[in-house]
């Protein structure tokens, strides 16, 4: 059969004379879009419509070429068709809300499709009638809610979230979808808690749940009070909370075990020699291989829960057995015909178990473990958009975690301790880590471990300016809480020390090129200001004495880098441009640098000279940094404790409406009842009276 056939809904040709014969829900759907009312010359013909088998390509493809003067024409019989979708919902017969619920997403999209450059109350006038709208979706949404909530099947369920997600979706920008004031009116938030909470549901509808209430919290938050977001902020109903937290924790674990398959397939057979024998030519090649496609919608959901809700943080925490989902998950009898967007569902039988048996070999693990796995994927290519935005995205969350009291608690807990293997980027200089080396610590090590691996793999012509800049201001929330309660944290400080320096040496290294785009000053000054909380409170939360000495050790050892910025930012800050007040600022943030340095290294020279030395060993020169303390000054800088809270209005409005505009297009393209298969609903339906 044609391309052309399918869409016409023609059966067969009987013979080359002979017209082909339409099916009998096609010839009905004509009826409607005749000018006559349908049902004058059959007064049984809606009850018969949704009886029968929805040919959802045809009437979508009726809606979208239909003509503007034809819509005034048959728009009492469209409007008819909505109503009686609406009242075939409340039907015992679930056939018939089976076919409802499909004919009212193929009205949904059509209608949409067909009036894209319309008004949105143009378009609620087409679909409804707009004096009788408010009640019509009144209807629409308990009968929804109804089924949502209901003992009734688990097919209707997963029916009613897709058309919710068809209709938040139909317009590109979630927010000129006038029909959704009426979704904020007719809340179905309890709905989705509902389904949140439930051990059962969650696993059948749980992925679906949190990206609808993820778009819904998005849809006009700058512009009028979003009755979802207020909900969102004051649920404290623990089942709820771990439920959502289950739903983005198995998300995620999916995604990184795709990954982790990807990254093994790879180590293995013919690439893994060719790269073995060639040195490192194809580790651009890998990484585009190992690509896997983020998921933009399920972080967006985190994001929103961590953002707004104080009491998430806890779920955050919330220990685990540590199990991979097997990459063949057991094959279970679909209730649930199709397949969550944008990922592969997650096994099952590990959503429906929040509480597994422990092993004491086992390792544990919580959400915020499977999160910075997942970060550290995504944040290794940000050259493409998605993963970009993603990485973006994952460190506003780290942001928002950093600055929350109870969240910066448990990260320095020594009593919650994480081995935490972290992915990091294929590079020429350095092994692979073996993950039985990874020890176990405070999770606020593998958060910096993280920010460090960030800022050591990509300084690069295209520079991540943003990126960076974020990294470096949750290192120093980190540092402003462990100074703030006298943490005295062991970790590798020189490691972050030696990759702040690096950082440095590049922005001077590439200053003319980064200039022209970003105001590379400004980062800088975040970079200096890291090494002056160092010097300044460095004796209150650094492990021991000796890690204030080896702070003194590098400085000294890299003043060449420090000398070099000095100079650069000196001689900005001395001619007129549109640098020269940034600049100014790194001039007066060095003072403290440059004291140490112009202080040690007349000392470590006298010693080698009296010594007859002429290379120092790092002992020695340590020797007589902690020998010359006592004579240096160092002037006590104001504010470097002190930092701007998060506030996403107004500076990441723009980048949110953009990542919504992103998901929302890649839900609609998921989302598709085409994909569901009608045969199984109606196999399943076919008993019921």
């Amino acid at each position: 059969m044609s391309q052309v056939e399918k869409k016409t809904g023609l059966l067969r040709r009987t013979s080359s004379s002979k017209k082909p014969l339409k099916e009998k829900v096609v010839l009905m759907y004509d009826e409607i879009f005749a000018k006559e009312d349908p049902a004058k010359n059959n007064p049984r013909f809606w009850d018969e419509l949704f009886l029968m088998k929805v040919n959802l390509e045809y009437l979508e493809t009726k809606l979208e070429t239909v003509d503007g003067e034809e819509v005034q024409k048959i728009q009492d019989n469209i409007n008819s068709l909505f109503h009686h979708c609406v009242q075939a919902l409340g039907e015992e017969h679930q056939i018939k809300v089976v076919n409802a619920l499909q004919t009212l997403c193929a009205l949904f999209r059509g209608v949409h499709q067909k009036n894209k450059s319309a008004s949105g109350f143009d378009i609620i006038n087409m679909l409804m009638g707009f004096d009788k709208a408010e009640q019509r979706m009144k209807d629409l949404m308990e009968r929804l809610d109804s089924l949502l909530c209901g003992e009734g099947s688990e097919s209707l369920k997963s029916l009613c979230l897709k058309l919710l997600l068809c209709l938040v979706t139909v317009t590109d920008n979630i927010s000129q979808n006038t029909i959704l004031e009426y979704v904020m009116i007719n809340s179905i938030f309890e709905a989705i808690l509902q389904i949140l909470s439930d051990v059962s549901s969650r696993g059948q509808h749980g992925y679906d749940a949190v990206v609808l209430l993820a778009l819904l919290v998005n849809y006009r938050k700058y512009e009028s009070v979003n009755p979802y977001i207020v909900k969102l902020s004051i649920v404290d109903d623990e089942p709820t909370l771990d439920g959502m937290g289950m739903v983005v924790h198995h998300a995620l674990t999916e995604y990184n075990r795709q990954y982790k398959d990807k990254e093994e397939e790879n180590q293995g057979g013919f690439f893994s020699t060719l790269t073995s024998m060639v040195g490192s030519m194809f580790i651009a090649d890998a990484d585009e291989k190992l690509s896997v496609q983020t998921n933009e919608a399920i972080l967006l959901a985190l994001y929103e829960a961590v953002h707004l809700n104080r009491n998430f943080i806890t779920v955050l925490a919330q220990s685990h057995p540590e199990m991979d989902i097997p990459t063949t998950p057991t094959t279970l009898t679909p209730t649930t015909p199709t397949t969550p967007l944008g990922t592969t569902p997650p096994s099952l039988d590990m959503m429906n178990n929040p509480e597994l048996p422990l092993d004491p070999n086992l390792q544990t693990s919580n959400l915020l473990i499977t999160f910075l796995k997942y970060a550290s994927i995504v944040m290794q290519d940000t050259k493409d958009e998605h993963r970009l935005n993603s990485a973006r995205l994952c460190l506003i969350i780290l942001t928002c975690i950093a600055e929350d009291q109870y969240a910066d608690a448990f990260l320095h807990d020594d009593n919650m301790n994480f081995r935490v293997n972290l992915h990091r980027m294929p590079m020429r200089h350095r092994k692979k880590a073996v993950d039985k080396n990874i020890p176990s610590r405070p999770l606020v090590c593998a958060v910096l471990d993280l920010m460090v691996e960030f800022i050591v793999t990509h300084m690069m012509k295209d520079f991540p300016m943003d990126l960076y800049l974020r990294c470096v201001q949750i290192i120093h929330k980190l540092l402003c809480y462990q100074k703030k309660c006298r943490i005295r944290l062991h970790y590798t400080w020189r490691e972050l020390w030696s990759a702040l320096i690096n950082l440095l040496k590049f922005l001077l290294s590439n200053e003319t090129t980064l200039l022209s785009k970003h105001n590379i000053f400004h980062l800088a000054l975040l970079v200096v200001n890291l090494f002056n909380m160092f010097i300044t409170y460095g004796d209150t939360f650094l492990p021991t004495s000796n890690s204030y000495d080896e702070l003194y050790y590098e400085i000294v050892r890299m003043h060449q880098v420090f000398d070099n910025l000095y100079c650069m930012v000196l001689r900005v800050s001395t001619n007129t441009g549109q640098w020269k007040e940034p600049a100014s600022k790194v001039t007066h943030a060095l003072v403290n640098v440059r004291a140490i340095v112009n202080h040690f290294n007349p000392k470590i020279e006298s010693y080698a000279s009296v010594n007859h030395i002429s290379q120092l060993s790092e002992e020695q020169v340590l020797e007589v940094v902690r020998s010359n303390y006592d004579t240096l000054t160092l002037k006590l800088q104001d504010g470097l404790d002190q930092f701007e809270r998060y506030s996403e209005q107004p500076k990441e409005a723009a980048f949110f409406k953009e990542l919504v505009r992103s998901i929302s297009l890649n839900v609609r393209k998921n989302v598709s009842l085409n994909t569901l298969s009608q045969g199984v609903l109606l196999k399943e339906f076919s008993t019921i009276s």
